[in-house]
């Protein structure tokens, strides 16, 4: 059964295109939140085809060259993903990141996510704001008893669960976010994985169950065991149990029949990967890029423009500096996102800041600093005069004045109530 749903471009979701479509999974994402039972991420492996493996592991900035590479070498990409090695929601802000930046560039582009749905939901209004257009979901049972053996901890939030606990923190968040993502006009793929004698007798009831929550279409893929991990001794699936298990699903669900089971850095066509790639991968990911090239220009947070002496989050305005040979030269003053918008207020910042090497501020929060630093922009927390700062970044001087990387110090105005800075 050929499926072919909003876009006809997108290889997983139209067979047809999966033979003329080339699609790209950029490896931003090597941290994990959960521990699949059947998964064992092991990297420098070239001659496996499986999730969750990948050559080398990329930064958002060296990903936007390497997809540039590539654009030269396979032709016709239509769909640029994340898909690990990890969870894109475990490394939030490298994943953010990479998606604007690499939407900045080639905004023709179908931009996808694949992830197990764990911390999905907070980042659901930011990704459809970039313009994500599909989303995959991993869920492989909705019964906690079935889940509460596929899975060995999961970490929510802080916290580690395990067992049914674990199973019904996974579940809940999974199947909240389907509505949500429907809501966003987010096209929703549902992958669930065959584990024989676990849960192959029950994927018909994930499927009606995602069904009624307004997923599109499901992808039931047979088990890989792997060396250390507790299923490694699991038969794989038969091609009757996997015939089976696909037509009771798509009683309630369209059903996706020429999954590849990609890598985590999958280049080319479905089934087709282009393992050339591997090394070019691997030499992008060795190149420490240097992302003053095209940013010329230093940024500070200040009151009056003599001295570093304003949090950034309490920063209505930054002021913008330049080098020239007559000493340092303010350019304008640039007007900062407004505050309520939480990590997406720092997203814009980036945005706007993107000729910015760094930023120069009286303290910084964790998730400004986080960031800003994964957008190739500096975060230095310091007081004193601008030109000391602008001398040390410009001309690598040593700040007397420089604060603790990890310092946190709030503004006077700072109210510290998660909308703004943290």
């Amino acid at each position: 059964m050929n499926i072919t749903i909003e876009s006809p471009k997108h290889p997983c979701f139209d067979q047809e295109a999966s033979h003329s479509h080339a699609r790209i999974h950029l490896p931003v994402a090597p941290k994990c939140n959960i521990q699949c039972n059947y998964c064992n991420r092991k990297y420098d492996c070239v001659n496996e085809s499986r999730p969750g493996v990948t050559s080398s592991v990329l930064s958002p900035n060296q990903a936007v060259f390497y997809l540039s590479a590539l654009s030269d070498r396979i032709e016709n990409i239509s769909v640029i993903g994340i898909a690990g090695p990890g969870d894109p929601f475990a490394n939030p802000m490298e994943t953010l990141e990479t998606i604007r930046l690499i939407k900045e560039k080639y905004p023709d582009k179908l931009f996808c996510l694949s992830t197990n749905g764990l911390n999905l939901k907070p980042y659901i209004d930011i990704i459809s704001d970039l313009g994500v257009s599909h989303v995959t979901i991993t869920i492989n049972a909705v019964d906690t008893e079935i889940l509460a053996k596929i899975y060995s901890w999961v970490r929510s939030e802080q916290k580690v669960y395990r067992g049914k606990e674990a199973a019904k923190v996974l579940l809940d968040k999974q199947l909240e976010c389907i509505p949500l993502l429907k809501k966003k006009g987010i096209t929703v793929k549902i992958n669930t994985i065959i584990l024989p004698g676990i849960n192959d007798h029950h994927i018909h009831e994930v499927a009606e169950v995602v069904a009624g929550l307004g997923a599109d279409v499901m992808n039931c893929i047979p088990v890989i065991p792997n060396k250390e991990t507790p299923f490694e001794d699991m038969d794989e699936p038969s091609k009757q149990m996997i015939f089976v298990v696909r037509t009771l699903a798509k009683e309630h669900i369209p059903m996706m029949n020429h999954c590849s089971r990609c890598r985590a850095d999958a280049a080319g066509l479905l089934g087709q990967d282009n393992t050339d790639v591997y090394g070019l991968l691997q030499e992008f990911a060795a190149k420490p890029l240097n992302p003053n090239e095209d940013r010329p220009y230093i940024a500070v947070a200040t009151r009056e423009g003599l001295l570093v002496n304003m949090h950034l989050g309490e920063a209505d305005s930054l002021y913008i500096y330049r080098q020239t040979p007559k000493g340092f030269h303010f350019v304008e003053e640039r007007k900062t996102p407004n505050s309520g918008a939480g990590d997406f207020r720092w997203m814009e910042l980036a945005a706007t800041l993107k000729d910015c090497r760094a930023i120069l501020a009286g303290g910084a929060g964790p998730k400004p600093l986080t960031i800003l630093q994964a957008a190739g922009i500096r975060v230095i927390q310091m007081t004193g005069l601008i030109d000391e700062g602008l001398e040390a970044v410009f001309n690598g001087k040593q700040i007397k004045t420089i604060k603790k990387a990890d310092q946190f110090m709030c503004g006077d105005t700072c109210k510290g109530n998660a909308q703004g800075c943290a």
